[in-house]
């Protein structure tokens, strides 16, 4: 992507890592429409408080996102609500792990500003205090400037096995002074319990936040020394790539060729560069229902609720009603999450196995493992409302002023009854208006487009009958939002 650069390489410039699925939060998190993307703490959703915790930081500049390419309407449409406008949005076409992400951010920045400080964010994780997440940006940026590589150690108040752990070396100073930081002795794998206990008295241990700090020549430096593939492989990837609308594409198959590898095994274990500096401020990475649960405000029993949940003798447990009433009687350390199409129940010591589930529902080709029944796209949303043999019901939503691709099915029919709203229908050779309570039929093997012309949501009910009702029988012609004009799996 070629943007304009500015004259100062002391820009920070925020990068947020937006590509993962969230599997230990199903049924909540799908692969379509992951935790990052989802209100888990307050009214903003994970992604939206990671982006805002840097807003007014002087020398910080606007957040360059990497995210899938599924979730690009929606990734844009979220820092569109809370007013930010992105630096720039990379769709990467697969995942491939922390470091390609961070080689690409890297490149793009440099595109950006002549040499920036980039401070790499996951945006899932919660942080509570954000003025000490601040203070210790604030730290790290002339260290990073001085041409360290910085990763952010949690403070551990736990024995915690569930995360990697960084021994930290010794003292570090910047121009005579105490820098506040320390080289790093070592990371250390996720250790067992009498392991973590020792760690945690020692005070010479850390957690692995997976937030990092560095120049984006200081990372491309590094990583030409220690990991050269993966360097030439996101070069390739990202001067092969292209420009879709508001976002930057890498090129697919240079991308999917790139070994998959962390930031943490490819060049923070490797270089004589790296330092830690300690984070307190109440970091959680939200990685299981029970960390959820961790920073939830609890009753008089240690229950977090939420929703419709009414409970009778249940004690330490977590229960989340999305659409219908969920009661519970006599549980003891469990996790209970209704949405619409799925529920999970689980005790505490069995959360880890979220993840292999999930992998079974995959395997079993089930849809809940992939979406919800609301889809979002970037003309609105669909949700399904029933289904049976040759037919599926759906409610369309079409924003003010947004419509469908042009486009026809090979094996469905389908019929439209506007509940709400005005719909200007494109039908074969036809253009006309429907208003609330008319209806059309839209033949099998027709082109079909679908208009919001109105200032307030479309809505209608959608009724499709055929011999196959995949999201894939669509052929496009023409569509507003970059789109390909071939079949496209679930987008229409």
């Amino acid at each position: 992507m070629s943007l304009a650069a500015t004259d100062s390489s002391n820009t920070i410039i925020p990068v947020i890592l937006a590509g993962g699925s969230g599997t230990r939060l199903w049924p909540l998190s799908r692969e379509l429409y992951p935790k990052q993307l989802l209100p888990l703490v307050d009214g903003n959703t994970m992604l939206q408080n990671t982006v805002m915790r840097f807003s007014g930081l002087p020398g910080v500049g606007d957040p360059l996102v990497i995210c899938n390419a599924n979730h690009r309407f929606e990734v844009a449409e979220q820092l569109r609500t809370i007013g930010v406008r992105a630096a720039a949005i990379v769709l990467e076409p697969c995942g491939r792990n922390t470091a390609p992400a961070a080689v690409t951010a890297a490149l793009a920045a440099l595109s950006i500003d002549p040499d920036p400080v980039l401070l790499i964010a996951p945006a899932d994780h919660h942080i509570e205090r954000v003025d000490a997440f601040r203070d210790a940006i604030g730290k790290g940026a002339p260290l990073a400037r001085a041409g360290n590589l910085i990763t952010f150690g949690i403070l551990p108040n736990a024995p915690e096995i569930g995360y990697g752990y960084i021994q930290k070396g010794g003292k570090i100073s910047l121009n005579g002074s105490d820098a506040d930081a320390f080289r790093i002795a070592r990371f250390v794998e996720k250790p067992d319990r009498q392991t973590a206990e020792e760690y945690l008295a020692s005070g010479d241990y850390a957690w692995n936040s997976g937030i990092f700090m560095f120049r984006a020549s200081t990372l491309i430096e590094e990583m030409n020394e220690f990991a050269p593939e993966i360097v030439e492989a996101c070069r390739k990837a990202y001067a092969n790539g292209k420009g879709d609308l508001d976002f930057y594409r890498l090129d697919a198959d240079e991308f999917e060729a790139c070994p998959s590898d962390s930031i943490d095994y490819a060049v923070m274990e490797k270089t004589g560069r790296g330092a830690v500096i300690a984070l307190d401020a109440g970091w959680n990475d939200l990685g299981s229902w029970g960390a959820i649960w961790d920073i939830k405000e609890k009753d008089a029993n240690g229950n977090v609720t939420i929703g419709d949940v009414f409970c009778h003798d249940v004690e330490r447990s977590y229960l989340h009603s999305t659409s219908r009433l969920v009661t519970a009687i006599g549980l003891r350390e469990c996790i209970v999450v209704e949405t619409v199409d799925a529920v999970l129940v689980a005790p505490w010591d069995k959360l880890q196995e979220v993840k292999p589930l999930v992998q079974k529902l995959k395997d079993a080709s089930r849809e809940e493992a992939i979406s919800h029944r609301k889809v979002f796209r970037p003309w609105g949303s669909y949700e399904s409302i029933n289904s049976g043999n040759r037919f599926r019901v759906k409610r369309l939503t079409v924003k003010p002023g947004a419509r469908l691709s042009l486009q026809k099915h090979h094996h469905r029919a389908e019929h439209w009854v506007v509940v709400h709203g005005t719909a200007l229908v494109t039908r074969g050779n036809e253009e006309f208006l429907l208003k609330e309570d008319e209806s059309t039929y839209i033949p099998l093997g027709v082109c079909h487009r679908l208009e919001n012309p109105g200032k307030i949501p479309l809505e209608l009910i959608e009724v499709q009958s055929g011999s196959y009702l995949g999201e894939d029988d669509i052929v496009r012609f023409d569509d507003t939002y970059g789109r390909e004009c071939a079949v496209q799996p679930g987008e229409r």
